[in-house]
């Protein structure tokens, strides 16, 4: 469960903090709330935007909601916004674009799940408070009426700001069984605001687990993505292991709680893991890397499978990075993640152990442009990834590891501006083989290329002259073993 900070500052004063959000937009958004009045609707701004404007937070988006249906909205509207789309209007929102501004209007609503669907039943309401107790959570369930800014707080939102704690408009049972997505999303604002979720929400979710597997993988995953992307995701992951719900999701993480017994000792791979994970962030240069944190809280999936106790109270876990890499690749498709993600993901997992075969710096210059050559355009997580990976609470360990990679990086470094590393191809084309051996195209460019690839890999750059000698070479040993030119010209 997170924990509040201590001193923390006080939500902003309401009026102010609309003040604020509505900044640069007002003009707009108070002739659209007159234009609802004028019709004999409500409209209000409402939910995350006026949460984060209270936490003083930056929010690119103007969300709001009316008592209007979709299809009164869209009379409202007719004339007044520049454009407008509906892409969403099914679950009630229309979405329009005035003076450079883009707004989404939804019609107050209650979402439930039918015990045996995967989607949500949506019954439009006719009242502001009665949509703000259908929400998440009373942070969430905040409002500001247009035109007049008038504040709408029926669940006790801003004291809960104040208190940094995560609590439901009602019992969250009801909450829970209308949405248990909302589960999830519990969880995903312990990471991202670093806030305590308070106990009957969490006895609610652990009881309700199960309920969470009616949900869509996609959705699942977006709220996953958000949490491990948010600044406190030890927190949210906990929450999801400590209630079940990780068990559903994402099964392998509360499996790395691997038993300890007293003549068998190896590190808790599961705190391991976690450190790892903020050991990465740490590392992080342009915000959230989705990738690098997957890969970090994953690397070490495949050990639970590959555990053997060995004599001497030794444990191992060999070849843990191939099966973590094939369980990696399972899972993430299962949560339907992109498919480069899955694939980047899965190769980091795959690579992670890779640079403890360096040893103190045995690797020949072949060695380390396979090690490139593996890491392709992954080459820079890998390296946050490796580092991160070191955990041990024996300093001078740690440091040897650290000077050891700085070494290997400034090896890389130097092969990169020497041989161009980047590029590693070899020195001849396929056109270039083709016109050397004669040959049209086939299986045999492939090969040669390939051949050559390997040249380039052990010898470095050897030149032209040398990369076609070489190409004969091979090219002959290929005829005498009867596997030659059969499609020369």
């Amino acid at each position: 469960m997170a924990v509040p900070e201590q001193n923390a500052t006080p939500p902003a004063p309401p009026r102010a903090a609309i003040a604020e959000l509505l900044r640069g937009v007002a003009p707009v958004a108070d002739e659209l709330g007159a234009r609802f009045a004028a019709a004999g609707h409500e409209l209000a701004l409402v939910g995350g935007p006026v949460r984060d404007a209270l936490l003083r937070r930056p929010t690119k988006d103007v969300d709001l909601t009316t008592d209007a249906p979709p299809e009164r909205v869209l009379e409202i509207i007719k004339g007044w916004a520049d454009t407008h789309w509906t892409i969403g209007i099914e679950f009630g929102t229309v979405g329009l674009r005035k003076g450079g501004h883009d707004l989404e209007i939804t019609t107050y609503r209650s979402e439930s799940y039918d015990p045996k669907s995967r989607k949500p039943v949506v019954a439009y309401g006719t009242s502001l408070v009665e949509d703000l107790r259908r929400r998440d959570f009373a942070v969430n369930a905040m409002a500001a009426r247009l035109p007049g800014h008038e504040f709408v707080d029926p669940f006790g939102g801003l004291p809960d700001l104040g208190r940094k704690v995560i609590r439901t408009p009602g019992r969250p049972e009801d909450s829970f069984s209308d949405d248990p997505l909302r589960m999830m999303r519990a969880a995903r604002f312990a990471s991202q605001l670093g806030f305590a979720v308070a106990p009957d929400v969490v006895e609610a979710m652990t009881a309700m687990a199960e309920r969470i597997e009616i949900v869509s993988a996609e959705r699942v995953r977006d709220e996953l993505s958000k949490l491990l992307c948010g600044a406190h995701p030890r927190e949210g992951l906990a929450l999801l292991v400590d209630t079940g719900l990780a068990a559903r999701v994402l099964p392998e993480l509360p499996k790395l709680r691997l038993e300890i017994d007293e003549h068998h000792r190896h590190k808790d791979v599961y705190e391991h893991s976690l450190i790892v994970l903020e050991q990465a962030i740490a590392q992080e240069e342009d915000g959230p890397d989705l990738v690098l944190r997957l890969a970090a809280l994953l690397h070490d999936i495949g050990k639970p499978r590959t555990r053997r106790f060995e004599e001497g109270g030794r444990v191992s876990f060999h070849h843990h990075e191939m099966v973590g890499a094939k369980m990696t690749r399972k899972r993430l498709t299962a949560l339907r993640y992109p498919k480069d993600v899955v694939t980047e993901v899965s190769r980091l997992v795959e690579l992670h152990l890779r640079f403890h075969g360096y040893g103190n710096g045995e690797w020949t210059d072949s060695a380390v442009r396979r090690y490139v050559r593996d890491a392709g355009p992954l080459l820079s997580r890998l390296h946050k990834l490796t580092r991160a990976d070191c955990t041990t609470r024996n300093k001078r360990k740690a440091d040897r590891l650290r000077r050891t990679y700085d070494e290997l990086e400034v090896r890389i470094d130097r092969l990169a501006q020497e041989e161009e590393l980047a590029a590693m191809r070899p020195e001849l084309d396929g056109n270039q083989i083709q016109e050397v051996l004669g040959i049209t195209p086939g299986p045999l460019v492939g090969r040669a290329y390939k051949h050559l690839l390997e040249v380039r890999l052990d010898r470095g750059i050897i030149g032209h002259d040398a990369a076609v000698a070489e190409l004969r070479r091979w090219a002959a040993e290929q005829e005498t073993a009867g596997q030659g030119t059969g499609d020369a010209r």
